[in-house]
């Protein structure tokens, strides 16, 4: 499996010649999501969610389809009949050749006094790569590969290093990081490194890595 990190928290994962995109966001480029044969969005903040990429590549591809939560498909079913799947906490399927499985129900808490909107994970093959959206979800089975939402409003970093210590990883690759400047990565990568009991690892955007 090659895995190419897109900017902030957009991944694009191909095996046998096909291709599955997460969260294609405002944050990420223009043409994350181009040539995609599936994608999955976790929620639908728009650093996450941007139909303007979900139409562009589902009009690129006439046999491409989107899974996600309820909130985010009412958002652009209507324009894509059947193509648009509505997943929940617990559900499995098959996009684009990848097994899928949906954790999680809620977003992180970014402060008491705003409402928590839904928000799931998405597993793949049996847990090569799990990437939580914009959550500390623990999926509850071994995890290879964590994509590990790095720096965000809801977050402080001794969360991230003991998600990582929960989770269990092989390794975890930073995503959500748009808003982390290039003067901070080293405290991110050094405390994450030196406590999270995984290999902490980073790629810039467009770069790959074989799984």
């Amino acid at each position: 499996m090659k895995l190419t990190k897109m900017s902030h928290a957009c991944v694009r994962l191909e095996k046998e010649g096909r291709t599955l995109v997460l969260d294609p966001g405002g944050f990420s480029e223009a043409d994350a999501a181009l040539g995609a044969d599936a994608i999955l969005v976790t929620h639908e903040h728009p650093d996450h969610f941007d139909e303007e990429r979900l139409r562009a590549a589902l009009e690129a591809n006439p046999a491409a389809e989107i899974w996600t939560l309820r909130s985010v498909a009412e958002k652009i079913s209507s324009a894509f009949p059947g193509r648009v799947h509505t997943v929940g906490h617990g559900d499995t399927f098959t996009a684009a050749g990848f097994d899928v499985q949906v954790h999680g129900e809620l977003h992180a808490v970014i402060h008491p006094d705003i409402p928590r909107i839904t928000n799931v994970g998405y597993l793949v093959d049996g847990g090569r790569v799990f990437h939580p959206g914009d959550a500390l979800t623990v999926p509850g089975q071994t995890v290879e590969t964590l994509m590990l939402p790095v720096m965000a409003p809801w977050s402080k970093i001794s969360e991230v290093i003991d998600y990582v210590r929960e989770v269990k990883p092989q390794r975890a690759y930073d995503i959500h990081d748009a808003l982390l400047t290039d003067l901070a990565r080293p405290i991110y990568d050094n405390q994450i490194g030196a406590l999270g009991g995984s290999e902490h690892l980073r790629l810039a955007p467009g770069e790959s890595t074989s799984l």
